[in-house]
């Protein structure tokens, strides 16, 4: 069996890139996507696409409409979704990927530290798990391919 993950959070961080190491060491096979994580990509790409905007409210725009339908692409595709709320960046699209997540039925594991406890409560009831790091959130994932 082989799963296909969705990584939500931040972007500015190598969280995805430590976890994805982590998990080579592991005897299954795991398959990760997420957003795009060049981040001038991500905010360039609606320009790249549909040429140059008039200002920079129509850039993020033209940007966002292309990052969605990623988003909601990979997501549908995804059999698990882990999201991460890290303690240094705001994290409105991570709140929105694991809400998509959610909608979609899409089983979530949630990553939040102990300091963002109260502010993702209900969240945090919402998702399928809650852990509170990524090697949490991997040992989680890992217990779905044991058999006893």
């Amino acid at each position: 069996m082989e799963l296909t993950i969705y990584l939500a959070g931040e972007i500015h961080s190598d969280w995805r890139a430590k976890l994805k190491e982590q998990a080579e060491s592991l005897p299954y096979k795991l398959q990760f996507t997420g957003p795009m994580e060049n981040h001038s990509r991500s905010d360039d790409i609606g320009e790249e696409i549909l040429g140059e905007q008039p200002n920079a409210i129509f850039k993020d725009d033209a940007a966002s409409a292309f990052n969605n339908l990623r988003t909601q692409v990979l997501l549908q595709k995804s059999d698990l979704v882990i999201a991460l709320f890290g303690e240094q960046y705001k994290q409105w699209n991570t709140a929105m990927d694991a809400s998509a997540a959610l909608t979609m039925n899409k089983p979530l594991i949630l990553i939040r530290p102990e300091k963002l406890h109260h502010a993702l409560k209900e969240l945090s009831r919402k998702a399928t798990v809650t852990v509170e790091t990524p090697d949490q959130a991997l040992k989680a994932v890992s217990y779905i391919f044991e058999t006893e």
